[in-house]
């Protein structure tokens, strides 16, 4: 069985809503919010594609600042009833982008970041978690959500890590770009 590994190409990045109304209940949601913006940025430098999620915005709010000032393209904003993030217009975008792989990050991850995850998984997709930048408003809920999220195929991986691993040597054109963003990832 091959070990999944990163690759810009045909990689997208998955921000799951992170919302005005839902981020004030999250445990440690200012790290998860920064990294999760910080993943955009390095998204935009790196020409990897992305979406944002939002569950129910008439309700929870939109996307929070931080996170929506990192977009490079606020176009791919997409607003949801399901609680998985893998809905038509998500699904169809993935195809067209023709990604396999996919990196997650956002809320609430016994919820919305677990279905999607399983979803993408069961579809042949492979997740990559960015768990230091994933939580939720329980904290207790959070190890057996990333436990379950492994069983079902996903990697763990944190934002520097995958961030090196994206670009994979000191000199790819990105690198000291990327490298003013790894000084700023919250920990």
């Amino acid at each position: 069985m091959p070990i999944p590994r990163l690759d810009a190409r045909g990689t997208a990045l998955l921000v799951i809503d992170l919302q005005e109304r839902l981020l004030p209940t999250i445990v440690d949601r200012h790290r998860v919010a920064k990294n999760a913006a910080l993943l955009l940025q390095m998204s935009e430098v790196l020409r990897m594609p992305f979406l944002v999620t939002e569950q129910y915005p008439h309700g929870l709010g939109r996307t929070v600042d931080v996170v929506t000032d990192a977009m490079p393209d606020r176009s791919r904003r997409v607003e949801k009833t399901r609680f998985s993030a893998v809905v038509d217009v998500v699904d169809d975008q993935l195809r067209g982008w023709g990604t396999q792989t996919i990196i997650i990050c956002g809320v609430e991850a016994h919820v919305c970041v677990l279905q999607t995850v399983l979803d993408l998984q069961a579809g042949g997709r492979q997740c990559f978690v960015v768990t230091d930048a994933v939580s939720a408003s329980q904290r207790d809920q959070i190890p057996f959500a990333i436990d379950r999220m492994q069983r079902a195929g996903a990697v763990m991986t944190g934002v520097l890590s995958l961030m090196y691993e994206l670009l994979g040597d000191a000199r790819h054109p990105g690198f000291r770009a990327c490298l003013e963003l790894a000084k700023q990832v919250e920990q």
